[in-house]
C-alpha cells in the first residue's frame, strides 16, 4: 500500500461495509469466463443487493452483467455458453431471468405465484430446477391461496403437531421448500417431491450445492432430511434420485445411513457420483469424508477416510482424476487436491481463506480472503504454482485504510496439547508502546478464528480502535484434526476453558507490548456462553466483557433451542436423562462469583439461542449490581446482519471496552 500516510484511516466498521462480497464464481463451459456475484452495502436502503459480473480466466475484460435495482444473484451459465440464467425480483417476486453474456435485455423465464430459489441449469440446456416454499401435496397457486385466506382470518393462532415450531429466525408454517423442474421454454414447473415433509435444499442454510442434475438432464439427485417427527434431533439426511418429468417417487440411493450426506456432484463423463458423508448420527460437527459411487447404482467408496480433515465444496478435475476442495487447515481454510484413485490429499493453496474453487482451462479459479482483504477471485495452477488474483474490487477500499498485522503461534494447551492462537496487532503499531488487549473467543464451539475477512466479527475493527487482539483456536475449533474437535463434547467448560487461560498467558509473555491489565474479553454464541463460564470462574481476570447471544442456563437452553440434536450429542443426550451433563459446566451455577463488568447483546429472533437467555443473563447482573447494558434488536437473529445495526453493535461494543480499559 503506497497511499501517503494522511490520505489514510485506521479501518472502521464503515470500511468493513464498504467492501464489496464477491462469490459464487462460475466456470464458462469453455473455460474462458468467469461469472461472480458482487454484493454492495447500501446504507441508505439498510441491506445488500446483488449483480452478476463477468471476468476472463487471465483477469483481463471485468465488466458488470445486470445493474437492476432488484438485485440479481445466483447466476448459471447455459450449456452453450452463450447466456445466462439468474434469479432477480424485479418482477416484483423472485423469478428466473435469462441474459446473453453479448449484450441485450434480460427475459423473464418463470412467473410463478411464489418467489423461487436454489437455481440450477441441465446439463442438457433444456430444462432448470429451482425451489419454491408450498404446503406439501398442493401446487404453488394452491399454496398461495392458502396464505391468502389465512392472513384474511381474523384469528391468528397457528397450530403445531410435531418440531419444528420455529427454525432459526423463522415460525414454520407447514409449508417447505420443494424442488421443481421446468422446461426452458416454458410449461408448468413439476415438483419432483410429490407430498414429502422435507425440505430441499435444507433449511435454513442449504442452497443449490444440494442440488445436481444427472448426467443425461433426466433426473435430479438432492439431499434432504426425510425424518418425520424425528427432524429436530436427528442429522440424518439421505440423497434422493427423483425424475423431472414426476412420472416415479423420489428414492433414496444412500440407504442404511444414519448421519449427514450431501454435496452431490458428477464427474466430467457422467460416470462418478462424488459426494460429502459424514458417519456418526446427530454429530452435526463430525468430519465429511468424500465419497464416490459408480453411476448408475454403483456401491459407495469413501475416498477420504485418511485425511484427517472435513472438506466443504466438491469440484472435479477436466479429466475427473481429481477432486479440488477446501477445508479448515491449522488457522487457515486451504484449498486442496485430492486425488480420485488413491485419496491422497495434497495443498494447492495453504494462507488465506480459500473457496468455491471451479476448473478454468487447466487452472483452478476460487475465492480467497485473508486478515487484510475481503474475498477476491484468484487462479492458480493444479501443482498450487503460479497464484494471481483476477479480481480486485476492494483495491480502492484498501489502499484507504491501515490495518494491523497478523502472526499465529502456538502455546502447550489442556492436557499440553499444542494449541494454536492469532494476535492481531494495533494499527500504527509502537512496539515501545503497550496496548490494551481485545481478547476474542469464537463461536461453535467447532468453529475457528482463522485467517479470515470476517464481516461480524473482524479483528481489525479492533485493531483500527487501537487493541491487540488475542484469538485462541481452543478444543473443539476445527482444522486440527476430528480428535481436536471432539475434544470440547462433553467438556465445554474444562479444556478449552484452559486452552484460553493459557493462551491469554502465553500471549501475554510472548509480546510484551500487551497490557495485561487492561483486557475485554468479549464472544458470541459459545463465546457467549464462555463469557459467562468465565465470570463466575475466572472472575477477576478482566477489566471488562461482552456476550452475545450466549447461554446462561444450559439446562433451560434445551428447552428453548430448536436443532435438538446439537445440545444432545454435547450433554450425551437430552436433560431428563443427563441432568448432571447440564449442570456440570451450566453457568448459571457461577452467578454469585460475578463481578465483571458486561454488556449483553441479544436478538429477537434467534431461536437458536432464545433471547431469554440474553435477559437472563442481564438481570442477574442488574439484580447484584455489577455494572452492565443491554443491547437488544428486536430484528435481528443469531447474527447481526443489517447494516445500520452492524455500526451500532460496533459503535456500542467499543464504547464499552473503552470505557473499561481507556477511561
Amino acid at each position: 500500500m503506497n497511499t501517503p500516510h494522511g490520505e489514510t484511516h485506521p479501518f472502521t466498521v464503515h470500511d468493513m461495509l464498504a467492501a464489496k462480497r464477491i462469490g459464487d464464481p462460475q466456470a464458462s463451459p469453455d473455460g474462458k469466463w468467469i461469472l461472480f456475484d458482487q454484493r454492495v452495502i447500501d446504507l441508505e436502503k439498510n441491506k445488500g443487493v446483488s449483480d452478476l459480473w463477468l471476468v476472463r480466466a487471465d483477469g483481463t475484460d471485468l465488466r458488470r452483467l445486470t445493474t437492476h435495482d432488484a438485485g440479481s444473484t445466483n447466476g448459471r451459465w447455459t450449456p452453450d455458453g452463450k447466456s445466462i440464467l439468474f434469479l432477480s425480483a424485479r418482477s416484483e417476486s423472485m423469478q428466473v431471468w435469462r441474459m446473453p453474456i453479448d449484450g441485450g435485455e434480460a427475459q423473464q423465464v418463470t412467473d410463478e405465484p411464489l418467489d423461487v430459489g436454489n437455481l440450477i441449469v441441465s446439463p442438457t440446456g433444456t430444462h432448470i430446477a429451482l425451489s419454491m416454499d408450498i404446503f406439501p401435496g398442493t401446487t404453488p397457486s394452491e399454496t398461495k391461496e392458502r396464505i391468502e385466506k389465512k392472513e384474511e382470518d381474523k384469528a391468528s393462532g397457528q397450530v403445531h403437531e410435531r418440531l419444528f415450531v420455529r427454525h432459526w429466525d423463522t415460525w414454520k408454517d407447514g409449508t417447505r421448500s420443494h424442488l421443481f423442474a421446468k422446461a426452458i421454454d416454458g410449461g408448468d414447473p413439476v415438483d419432483v417431491m410429490k407430498a414429502m415433509e422435507a425440505d430441499a435444499p435444507s433449511k435454513p442454510f442449504g442452497g443449490p450445492e444440494e442440488v445436481a442434475f444427472t448426467p443425461d438432464g433426466k433426473s435430479l439427485v438432492f439431499s434432504i432430511a426425510d425424518t418425520g417427527r424425528e427432524e429436530a434431533w436427528s442429522t440424518q439426511h439421505n440423497l434422493y434420485e427423483a425424475p423431472i418429468d414426476g412420472s416415479a417417487a423420489p428414492q433414496c440411493i444412500t440407504e442404511g445411513n444414519q448421519a449427514w450426506i450431501t454435496n452431490p456432484v458428477f464427474s466430467p463423463d457422467g460416470k462418478t457420483l462424488a459426494y460429502l458423508a459424514m458417519s456418526r448420527p446427530g454429530f452435526e460437527a463430525d468430519r465429511f469424508r468424500i465419497v464416490l459411487m459408480d453411476w448408475p447404482g454403483g456401491k459407495p467408496r469413501v475416498l477420504t477416510e485418511n485425511w484427517d480433515r472435513s472438506p466443504g465444496g466438491l469440484t472435479f478435475s477436466s479429466d475427473g482424476k481429481t477432486v479440488y476442495t477446501a477445508a479448515d487447515n491449522v488457522g487457515q481454510h486451504s484449498l486442496f487436491a485430492i486425488d480420485v484413485a488413491t485419496g491422497a490429499a495434497r495443498e494447492v493453496v495453504r494462507e488465506g481463506k480459500a473457496g468455491s474453487p471451479v476448473v478454468a482451462g487447466d487452472r483452478i479459479v476460487f475465492g480467497m480472503c485473508h486478515h487484510k482483504s475481503p474475498v477476491e477471485l484468484y487462479s492458480v495452477k493444479s501443482d498450487g504454482s503460479d497464484v494471481k488474483p483476477i479480481t480486485s474490487a476492494n483495491a480502492e477500499m484498501l489502499a484507504s485504510v491501515r490495518m494491523g498485522d497478523s502472526e499465529q503461534f502456538s502455546f502447550p494447551g489442556a492436557n499440553d496439547d499444542e494449541v494454536w492462537a492469532y494476535v492481531v496487532k494495533p494499527v500504527d503499531f509502537d512496539p515501545g508502546k503497550k496496548y490494551p488487549v481485545a481478547f476474542l473467543i469464537h463461536g461453535g464451539p467447532q468453529g475457528s478464528f482463522g485467517n479470515d475477512f470476517h464481516y461480524r466479527w473482524n479483528p481489525q475493527t479492533y485493531a483500527g480502535a487501537g487493541y491487540a487482539v488475542v484469538m485462541v483456536d481452543f478444543h473443539g475449533s476445527t482444522g486440527y484434526g476430528q480428535a481436536f474437535t471432539d475434544a470440547i463434547s462433553g467438556d465445554w467448560g474444562g479444556k478449552p476453558f484452559v486452552d484460553l487461560q493459557k493462551g491469554l498467558a502465553a500471549a501475554l509473555e510472548r509480546y510484551s507490548w500487551m497490557d495485561g491489565d487492561r483486557v475485554a474479553a468479549l464472544g458470541a454464541s459459545y463465546g457467549g456462553y464462555m463469557i459467562n463460564w468465565i465470570a463466575g470462574n475466572w472472575p477477576d481476570r478482566f477489566r471488562c466483557s461482552v456476550n452475545h447471544d450466549g447461554n446462561l442456563c444450559e439446562r433451560l437452553a434445551y428447552y428453548d433451542t430448536e436443532e435438538l440434536w446439537f445440545p444432545e450429542w454435547e450433554r450425551g443426550g437430552p436433560p431428563w436423562d443427563k441432568p448432571e451433563a447440564y449442570e456440570e459446566h451450566n453457568p448459571i451455577n457461577h452467578v454469585a462469583n460475578w463481578k465483571t463488568p458486561m454488556l449483553v447483546i441479544h436478538g429477537a429472533k434467534d431461536y437458536r439461542v432464545v433471547d431469554t437467555q440474553g435477559i437472563s443473563t442481564f438481570t442477574a447482573l442488574q439484580r447484584r449490581g455489577i455494572p452492565s447494558k443491554m443491547l437488544y434488536f428486536p430484528d435481528e437473529n443469531h447474527w447481526v446482519l443489517r447494516p445500520a445495526n452492524s455500526i451500532q453493535w460496533h459503535e456500542t461494543v467499543l464504547a464499552w471496552i473503552d470505557q473499561w480499559t481507556k477511561g
